[in-house]
């Protein structure tokens, strides 16, 4: 039988929504999918919408959304409350903000290092395991 609108088994789901089956089954769990009714003596089955819904989750959360956040999404997403959205948005895009300059800090800080690693040539001390000490001793 071909897969049709509300047909997919949970395997074919998967599939089609390019998550695994405990994916599914985990956000059943969480309350970002709903968990269809079970005939009498059948299988579960799903649709397109399901799949759009779950293709919706891990673009969120691509976006760096949590789950919780995409929940909020996801109960917001009649389009009428898009200062709401922009509000979750707006956050999160904060965080990547802060998230970037630590980056830039590590990345500046391990630039130094390996440059101190590449020109300490006479030194029994690598510059980078001492720096690291020294770091564990200050925390």
């Amino acid at each position: 039988m071909a897969d049709t609108p509300d047909t997919l088994t949970i395997g074919a789901f998967a599939k089609a929504a390019e998550v695994n089956v405990e994916t599914i089954r985990f956000y059943q769990r969480k309350g970002l999918l709903p968990e269809p009714d079970r005939p009498i003596g059948g299988i579960r089955r799903y649709g397109p919408a399901d799949v759009d819904r779950v293709r919706f989750v891990k673009s969120a959360q691509r976006l760096g959304f949590n789950l919780d956040e995409v929940a909020q999404l996801l109960r917001l997403e009649d389009g009428t409350h898009c200062h709401e959205a922009a509000d979750l948005a707006a956050a999160r895009l904060k965080d990547v903000r802060l998230r970037l300059a630590d980056l830039k800090r590590m990345e500046s800080a391990l630039s130094r290092l390996v440059t101190a690693c590449s020109s300490s040539q006479d030194h029994v001390t690598c510059p980078l395991i001492a720096s690291l000490h020294r770091r564990t001793a200050a925390d």
